[in-house]
């Protein structure tokens, strides 16, 4: 697969999973630009550092895909001058606010009910689906407004692997990125340094326990079957990419050649 690994990578201190996603190739010859597209986890606990590097950017706008229940848990984004917040929810509330909780009190039954024998992995590939199939109108929202004017941007959600990687993975398809280097991509989030941080406000003894953490573990991982699932899905609705990008996202020719020339060299 190909490997892209960023000019200058930073190590942000309060600020997971954070990447430029200049440099990835396209199918016919070009790449995305340095500088015009970022990727992190949440920014709440972002330090003065991080964000003195983050308003370096010049970013035009941040899409944060996290939900009500995820801002209650984490915070909200700290504030860059003159920079565009647009939150967009890639999951509803209910997707996480229980289940939270029954990690956190330690329900160690109930949870090798619902994550044992690869329920887990049956759960991210779920969400990827739906997320793909159901939330087009977010999606195209998007990539319009990276067409208009709202580059240069970062995407972020709570770890940004998941509903943050689906909308990077979007909008690579919509330029024309190899398929391998949208994989390579997404995978970077596996990145030890990356990893998302669990809180650990558990009141039960046994929350967080190793055999909590390897029932968890599917949700915390990057995975290749997830975006496949998510690709697969795209097949199966619309028959296609370019049909998805056409009829699910609204992206007419135009568009899409102001897509590129924001986003590519």
């Amino acid at each position: 697969m190909t490997q892209q690994i960023p000019s200058t990578e930073p190590e942000l201190a309060g600020v997971r999973n954070f990447r430029d996603v200049g440099g990835l190739p396209t199918v016919d010859g070009r790449r995305v630009r340095h500088g015009v597209l970022f990727r992190s986890g949440h920014l709440a606990h972002a330090t003065a550092e991080d964000t003195a590097f983050l308003a370096s950017l010049g970013l035009h706008t941040v899409f944060d895909f996290r939900n009500a229940a995820d801002q209650r848990l984490e915070g909200p984004d700290v504030e860059l001058p003159g920079v565009r917040n647009v939150n967009l929810p890639l999951s509803d509330p209910a997707d996480g606010a229980e289940f939270w909780k029954m990690v956190r009190d330690g329900d160690l039954d109930q949870l090798r009910e619902i994550l044992g024998d690869g329920k887990a992995a049956g759960r991210m590939i779920g969400s990827y689906r739906l997320i793909v199939k159901e939330r087009t109108g977010e999606h195209t929202r998007v990539l319009h407004a990276l067409a208009e004017d709202s580059v240069p941007a970062l995407m972020h959600c709570a770890a940004g692997k998941d509903r943050a990687g689906l909308s990077v993975a979007v909008t690579l398809l919509a330029v024309g990125v190899e398929r391998d280097a949208i994989f390579a991509d997404y995978l970077e989030s596996n990145a030890k340094h990356r990893r998302y941080r669990v809180q650990r406000g558990g009141s039960s003894a046994s929350a967080y326990s190793p055999e909590v953490m390897e029932l968890l573990s599917p949700l915390f991982e990057a995975r290749e079957e997830y975006l496949a699932a998510a690709f697969e899905t795209i097949e199966e609705t619309w028959g296609g990419v370019e049909p998805y990008l056409e009829q699910g996202l609204g992206l007419t020719p135009a568009v899409r050649e102001r897509l590129r020339e924001r986003l590519l060299d």
